[in-house]
């Protein structure tokens, strides 16, 4: 079992960012509600404890807070902004509203002889987010950072082994971030750092075995990264158990069923292809609102691939890619739910499997990626862009129809070769197709033709993202392929929007 720190939600937007730096630190990490029990803890056993931040003021009777008897347990403790607040009002401190708020990058003073800040220099940036502040330190802390505005940027009590940061650490605008959680995890938690992905593969494997036995598995594999690291690693664990129904709507990206098909070609499993994009088009026709086209595909999908499951005898497990993430964001009892995910809760009740076998459940996207490379999936393959579940349903606006998605297709895939060809470092990018036409000459003739829309943006988190500032020669190479190479399209235009205001994907 290895070393587990626990970090409890207190309704932060960055609860998974911390738990991913966490792991990167090579020390397993576990998220839970902020109002989880001594007892419950004692099973967890963590070295170390973890507080969120969180939208709330401390003072008010209806925030969220944190049973003292946590904070007696012994287990060494971090807070991070709301949850340094909570840490020293627990603790008897006081939090009162700020005469200046800080917000953004901020310099800051840290105290280098602290165990939080061994070995790094004394003027520090942070990512400040706040509107209040500790005006009274709780008894046996003191401050071991400070802005202009905030003389308790950052506390501790070295006897109690509790620490608390006002700024976020985990987020990459504060650029030591990463090296005061570790110093949280190695000087103060006494971490070893045995959390690896080899010794993690072993596990999941004995994990699926035990669980399964000799039954038969169902997998839907969408073609997606994560469903296709779920059956990469099932495949490995129980050789032949494996049916995996790849039913292709038709909407995914050029050349890309096929690449799905290929990838498991020499896998020890049972693949069957369905080909339904006419199905999916009728289902579609005439359909322009995004919701609603998300809604159709995905219930069409719920259908083919009942109907295909129907035609397997003797199947007694259901596998599902779902990850980490979907988790905490799906929130439970006691978490507050971001967004819900139709693969978290369970099984339906009028599904006809025995159990649900998730073995990607407790990874974070980058671990999966990883695990995929290991289980000898290609590093093409698992490093793709990541794409909507609706595919090029939700990237086409307006009607849909064959000759728009053979449009796009084309469009798309010269972008991103040509992303690819000048090295831009992206985090994702595309195309879509707008449902503007415009006017435009070719030789002799005016035409009247599609205007389609470039996207690449930089995020670590797809919480917010940058446009990336493609250099206008290669957007003029771009442009100049997409017209001359996919009949249909008269315009390109480049969306230079961050998230916020908007969103990275365009419906």
């Amino acid at each position: 079992m290895n070393q587990t720190i626990l970090i409890l939600d207190f309704g932060g937007q960055y609860k998974e960012l911390i738990a991913r730096r966490v792991r990167e630190c090579k020390v397993y990490s576990v998220v839970k509600p902020g109002d989880i029990s001594v007892d419950e803890i004692k099973k967890i056993s963590p070295i170390g404890i973890i507080l969120t931040g969180g939208p709330n003021s401390v003072y008010e009777e209806d925030s969220p807070h944190i049973d003292k008897a946590v904070l007696e347990m012994g287990i060494p403790v971090l807070g991070i902004c709301y949850g340094t607040q909570l840490l020293a009002y627990t603790m008897g401190g006081k939090v009162e509203p700020c005469s200046v708020s800080e917000y953004g990058k901020t310099d800051m003073s840290v105290d280098t002889a602290s165990l939080l800040y061994s070995g790094l220099d004394k003027c520090q940036v942070g990512l400040m987010s706040h509107t209040d502040q500790i005006t009274k330190l709780p008894c046996g802390f003191k401050s071991i950072a400070h802005t202009d505005n905030c003389p308790n940027a950052s506390i501790e009590n070295k006897k109690l082994k509790m620490y608390g940061m006002q700024f976020h650490p985990e987020v990459e605008s504060t650029p030591n971030g990463t090296k005061f959680i570790k110093n949280f995890l190695y000087n103060v938690c006494g971490a070893t750092g045995d959390y690896n992905l080899k010794d993690l593969e072993a596990r999941l494997i004995e994990d699926i075995r035990a669980q399964v036995g000799n039954g038969q598995i169902l997998l839907a594999l969408s073609g997606g990264v994560d469903s296709s690291v779920c059956a990469a690693l099932l495949s490995k664990a129980v050789p032949g158990q494996l049916h995996c129904v790849f039913v292709d709507h038709g909407l995914m990206r050029k050349d890309e069923g096929d690449e799905v098909e290929a990838a498991f070609s020499n896998k020890n499993l049972h693949f069957i292809r369905v080909n339904a994009k006419n199905r999916f088009l009728g289902a579609l026709n005439g359909v322009t609102d995004p919701e609603q086209k998300r809604k159709i595909i995905g219930a069409e999908f719920i259908k083919v691939f009942e109907e295909e499951s129907n035609k397997l005898p003797d199947i007694k497990f259901l596998a599902q890619g779902t990850i980490y993430p979907d988790v905490i964001e799906s929130g439970g009892s006691k978490a507050a739910t971001i967004k819900s995910h139709h693969n978290v809760g369970g099984l339906p009740e009028n599904m006809k499997f025995e159990g649900l076998v998730e073995p990607l459940r407790g990874l974070f996207k980058d671990e999966v990626r990883a695990l995929g490379r290991q289980l000898g999936l290609s590093r093409a393959y698992v490093d793709r862009q990541p794409f909507p579940g609706p595919g090029l349903g939700v990237r086409i606006m307006g009607t849909i129809d064959s000759e728009k998605i053979e449009i796009l297709q084309n469009a798309d895939a010269i972008f991103r070769e040509e992303i690819k060809n000048h090295r831009i470092k992206a985090d994702q990018y595309f195309a879509v197709l707008t449902n503007t036409r415009s006017v435009g000459v070719v030789g002799d003739f005016r035409t009247y033709d599609y205007t389609v829309a470039l996207r690449a943006v930089k995020t670590s988190d797809f919480m917010t993202c940058e446009y990336v500032p493609i250099p206008h020669k290669v957007l003029g190479a771009v442009s100049t392929r997409i017209v001359n190479e996919v009949k249909g399209v008269g315009r390109i235009v480049y969306d230079i929007t961050g998230k916020p205001p908007a969103t990275i994907e365009w419906c």
